[in-house]
Order: C-alpha cells, then structure tokens, then sequence
C-alpha cells in the first residue's frame, strides 16, 4: 500500500510540473510584448532561418545616410551625444550641429562594399596595445573601420580596401547582413550549396551569386556600377519601339538576364525580347529571374506557352514573354535578323561586330560597350593596334579619343557587310564607352561612313590636334608653330580615327523624353550634358536669362526641348532643328521618313531617306567640334583663371561656339583654335600675387634711372 501511495503521489507530482510547463508556454507571447527586439528577431526568422548576424551589425555599417541620423533622435529638443563617438572626443550638441557632424566625418569617410558603406568609428571597440610601461594609453581610442564580411576591426582605410579584396578573391562575398529591401538573402540554396542575393534595379528582380562581382569565379558576373550604362541602353530601344513595333531586340550576352528583363517588363508588346548565352549556368539564373518578375520564358520558338507550370498548377498572370536560348553570341546574329542588338562582353566587342552587322536590320540600332580601358585609354598600345589597329598616345582628351576610337571600329565593321552607320550617342563614363549607331543599309552609306575614317594629327607638346586630310603633310597641317619653334618630331599620327560627330541632338531628345517617362532620375543631368554638347551652345540660355545647370538642352533659340513635345512634331521638325541646333545630322532619324512599315508588317526599302540625305549637304561652318581643351592644363602659372562658365560666355563673346561636355567636367568643347584658346583664357587671367607684383613693379621703376 505504502508502494502504491508513494507512486501516486509522484504520478500527481509530474501532472502539476506538466501544467505549469504549458502555463509558461501560453504566457510567452505576453512576455516576449515586453522585449520588442527579440520579438522582431523572431519575426524576421519566420521565412528564414534565424541568424545571429543580424543582431551583431555594427551600427556603423549603413546603407544610406538616414541609417545614421535614425540612431538619434535628431528632431528632438536637448543636446544629443554622437552615438560613433565617446563623449570625450565629441561632447553632445544640438540636432543641426550633430547632423553636420555626422554627414562630415562618419559618412563622408568610408568604404563601401556591395552597396554597405563601412563608416569610421571612434568607439573604445578595438583593444589598444600597452606601452612600453605595460599600461596602455587612457583616454584615446583609435579610429578603425568593422568590415561588414567578417566584423574585423581595422584602422586604415587601405588596409580595409586590401582587407575587402581577400574577401573578393576567395568568393566571400556575401554581407553578414541584409541592410534594406533592395539586397535581401533568400534561403534557398544555390547549386554550389550558397544562399542567393536577390537585387532589385528599375522594378526588376534578379538573384546574384555570392561572386557575382568576380568574372573570374563566376558565370553569373553582375555589376551595379553599370547602371547608368543599363539605363542609356534602356532610353535608346524605348526611342526605337516608338518609331515602329513591335521589334526583335537582342541581348547577346545575358549573364544574370537584368538588362533584357528590364527591356520586357517595361517596354512589354513594343519588344520581342532574345536573351542568350553561352554557360549553362547563366540560362538557368536567367530562367529563374523570369520566374521571379512574373516573365513567361520561351524557348527556342515565338509562339506563346500556356500559363500553368509542368505539375499543373496554375501561376500568375505573366506580365512580358522572353526567350531565352544557350547559343553563342557570333550563332544567334549569324543566323536570325533583329532590329536592336546590343553587345557588351567581359571586354573588348571586335570579335562580335562582323555577325552583328551580317543581319541587322535596315535603320535598325546596334549599341556597344566596351570595358577595356586598358586598350582604350592608351594603357596598353600594343593591345590598342591588335584589338582596334590603331596606334594611339596618352593625351588630354583621352576619352574622347576612345570613344571614336571605338566608332571607327563599328564603322569599319558595317562597312564589310555594305553598310552604313549614324552615331547617335558615344559616351565615356568611369570604365565604359558605349557607342549606339542606326545601320544604313546601302554601299553608298557604307563609302560616306568610310571616308569619315581620319587619321588625327598630334602635337606631343602643345596638345594641338586636327584631323589629317589627303595630301597633306604632317607638318603643313598643325596650325602651332612647335616644328619650327623646338628641335625633333613634335607631331603623331593617331589612328584611324572617326572624325564625324558623335550626338544625334534629336535621338537625344527623345532619350530624355523616354528617362523622364520611366522616371530615370540617375541619367537625366547625363542626358541634358549631351544635348547641350550636340548643340554645343551652352550659354545661349545665359543670353536669355535662365540658368545653364538647370535647363540644359532647352534653348529659346532653337526650340523648345523634346520633352515637351509629341513625337509628330519632333519628327515634322527634324530637318529644321538640326539646321537652327548647328548641328548636321545627314540621316533621318524618323520613323514615317526612315523606311516606315506598311500594313503587311514589312518595312519599305528606305530609298526615300537616301535621297533626303542627298540633299542635305554638310556646311563647313556648322559641323560639330571634335575634341575638347581641358581649361586646367593649359593654364597659365602664376595667373588666377576664370570660372569656367564665365570663361565659356567669354568665348561665346569672342564668337566662337562653345559647350562644355561630358567626357571631362574641366573640359570645354569649342571650334576655336588652341592659339585662340590660350589668347582668350590668358586675357581675362588675372595675376595670383597682385599687390606684390606691384610693389616690385615700383620698386624696379625707382632703382631705373
């Protein structure tokens, strides 16, 4: 009995623990109410899985300047305490003088990565080491760096930079945390067994390997600097889906797939989207990122698939179709037209022209980046004359010089297959020249674009330059005197060299129109900088009163800008434009006067554009500029220049048309010679040290007898 009692009792025993176990456990949730930050941490984990990481940021590792100010309270009353510095180093303040001090020191000092931008600290985190009398050294704590791969702490901000590229090259590349809604981490595997990074640009989601900014590691290269390049390509097809649709465009090197999903997602039945590559890899990422915005993926036909997956089960609407075939690049041109082709490979694109222009369309556009600056930018010469057979110099206008560099090329390719170009845009930004030009089908096109193939003449010491015509010598041309004037060969050949221009004011137009309408913040200041540099008359808007930084491009007395106006009356008004603008464009850039499309959905052969552009005869006195005098490097020592918009109405005053351009912001395009340059720039230069120039003036006018 005393057995049985005992058991009883320890049966009654475990029910009562029992209870008061699911007690505690029906009172969690009003307990966690209390902890608001663990209670976030456990709602975050509900998709993925839970991660210490994101507890352990640092908090000067942000993603935008609002990260920083959110760590105080800035719209509060009172004096407020830096949170990045102890109270010894920088005693608490007020909002206003706190908010400078954050923007100043912490922000503007920093290294970013992957879109993290890693802000000094002048917290006590590192462990000083002790002196020589064993006690270390009270009251200074050492600025450092936390790195936002591994938390390590380091001070110098070259170590850091160094410290980065390890992480690079050994493909850690992932951030131990997910800083915003832009660049998250998902759970689900890659096939290496890593987590992807999904990245959104311009409303169009892409997944991104951990490498993915490593081509040597990683099929699936992407990479964010390349935006702007991204969002000019994106301007020019949306002007060519406007001028007839829809169009067969090609993105002949897919990687991730952002640049073609972007052309479908936005520009939707205008365009018939091919998206192709070569790795197996990059078709599957490219399939998947369709998957994720909602993008039907056709493979190898243009007939529409039904919308449910294999399994049955019904998806969501697609918003776009795309096709996606593994091919390589030189196959696909080779074997199917297309109206837009756009090229840009891991460096140079020589080796796609020919198969680009075999068959592309008549007024169709092929567009090229190149991000081979090694070559381009006279690094390298000897890959320069392999690549683009061209012998080039370093020089001050560089980019410029590559950029037509890089249309010669093109030009040079079109014409083998018989056809003509027109630039349209050529720009140079930071690692990139990208060249868009409209194909002329026509041998008479293909001997115009020829013999605007030139070779330049350089003077290696006073920077002149000009275009080399035939019969010529190199010595007659230059109009400085550096041959007769100093011993040896002062003058190079360059090239061959385009020497026509490299804006198309009215296509350029019409870009901007298309940014302001898909709201492309980023590149509208870029696009007005080359209105204004087609036009090259900056400070007309000076004469009429508006300001030149604000209303580039739009010029009371050539117009009013394309993007006020339809596309018919930019179209009635080509020919008049480009006569009032002072540019000469010899082709139409019109959809109803470049070969429109009849009703059968077959497009006229164009012969009424060629003889338009018979017509149009180019004037001396009106071409476009070439090249551009940078204001710093022909200054005069000892002098104080003018600002350099004061220094453009000079020369405008001196009748020359001038503009500044988008290649160097010290840089000034003008018609003038260097001589005239220097003339004028010297005229209104104004001595450095005035009063002690004038004071040895008298001194030596008093010791002359």
């Amino acid at each position: 009995m005393a057995e049985l009692r005992e058991a009883a009792a320890a049966q009654l025993h475990q029910e009562a623990v029992d209870i008061k176990r699911a007690g505690a456990e029906e009172d969690a949730p009003a307990d966690a109410t209390q902890l608001p930050e663990q209670s976030e941490a456990v709602a975050d984990g509900d998709d993925a899985k839970p991660s210490t990481t994101t507890a352990e940021r640092h908090i000067s590792i942000q993603m935008k300047l609002e990260g920083l100010e959110v760590l105080v309270d800035l719209n509060g009353a009172g004096r407020k305490s830096c949170p990045l510095c102890p109270e010894e180093k920088f005693k608490a303040c007020y909002s206003h003088k706190l908010r400078r001090h954050l923007q100043n020191l912490h922000w503007k000092v920093y290294v970013e990565f992957e879109g993290h931008r890693m802000c000094i600290c002048h917290l006590p985190c590192r462990t000083l080491k002790p002196s020589l009398s064993g006690d270390q050294a009270s009251g200074r704590h050492m600025a450092h760096y936390h790195c936002v791969v591994c938390s390590v702490t380091i001070a110098r901000k070259t170590d850091m930079v160094s410290h980065l590229k390890r992480h690079v090259n050994k493909g850690e590349t992932e951030a131990s945390y997910s800083g915003s809604s832009d660049v998250q981490v998902e759970e689900p595997a890659a096939p290496s067994g890593q987590a992807y990074e999904i990245m959104k640009e311009l409303g169009t989601n892409v997944q991104l390997l951990p490498n993915h900014t490593t081509p040597q590691k990683s099929d699936t290269y992407f990479n964010r600097k390349m935006k702007t390049n991204r969002q000019l390509v994106f301007c020019s097809l949306a002007v060519l889906a406007e001028e007839r649709s829809p169009i067969e465009c090609l993105d002949a090197f897919g990687a991730t797939g952002i640049m073609g999903l972007q052309w479908a997602k936005h520009l939707r039945s205008a365009v018939k989207v091919t998206i192709t590559d070569i790795s197996d890899t990059c078709v599957k990422m490219i399939k998947e990122n369709c998957e994720l915005n909602h993008i039907r993926v056709e493979g190898g036909s243009r007939g529409p698939r039904g919308p449910e997956r294999a399994g049955g089960e019904a998806e969501a609407l697609p918003v776009a179709a795309v096709e996606v075939v593994k091919m390589d690049a030189n196959v696909i041109m080779h074997l199917r037209p297309f109206d837009y082709i756009h090229l840009d490979p891991f460096g140079t694109a020589v080796n796609y022209l020919d198969a680009a222009f075999r068959n592309a369309r008549n007024l169709g556009i092929v567009s090229v980046t190149s991000t081979d600056t090694g070559s381009l930018y006279a690094k390298s010469p000897n890959v320069t004359l392999r690549h683009y057979g061209c012998q080039i110099v370093r020089t001050e206008y560089y980019k410029e010089l590559a950029a037509r560099m890089v249309v010669a090329t093109v030009a040079r390719a079109a014409a083998r297959c018989n056809k003509g170009i027109e630039v349209l845009l050529a720009v140079a930004l930071e690692h990139f020249v990208l060249v868009v030009a409209r194909v002329l089908r026509s041998p008479t096109q293909a001997d115009e674009s020829a013999k605007k193939l030139r070779k330049l003449v350089h003077c290696q010491w006073c920077e002149e330059r000009v275009f080399l015509k035939l019969g010529n010598m190199v010595d007659d041309t230059l109009p400085c005197n550096c041959h007769g004037s100093l011993p040896g060969k002062t003058a190079v050949q360059l090239g061959h060299l385009w020497s026509g221009p490299l804006f198309n004011t009215g296509f350029l137009r019409r870009m901007l129109s298309a940014a302001v309408q898909h709201s492309m913040d980023d590149i509208q200041p870029l696009v007005k900088t080359l209105i204004c540099e087609s036009e090259c008359t900056t400070l007309k808007s000076l004469v009429h009163g508006s300001s030149p930084l604000t209303n580039q491009g739009e010029r009371p007395s050539c117009g009013p800008s394309g993007v006020g106006r339809t596309d018919r009356e930019l179209t009635e008004s080509y020919v008049s434009s480009a006569v009032e603008c002072g540019v000469v464009i010899k082709t139409l850039q019109s959809g109803r006067e470049a070969g429109p499309a009849d009703q059968s959905g077959k497009r006229k052969s164009g012969e009424e554009s060629v003889n338009v552009v018979k017509k149009l005869k180019p004037d001396a006195s009106l071409e476009h500029p070439p090249f551009y005098y940078s204001i710093h490097r022909h200054s005069i020592r000892g002098m104080n220049m003018p600002k350099l918009n004061k220094f453009l109405q000079y020369l405008t005053e001196a009748g020359f048309r001038v503009s500044r351009t988008h290649f160097d912001p010290t840089g000034v395009r003008t018609d003038a010679t260097l001589q005239q340059f220097k003339s004028v720039l010297t005229k209104y230069s104004v001595p450095t040290y005035t009063n002690a120039g004038g004071a040895q003036t008298s001194v030596s006018s008093e010791k002359t007898p």
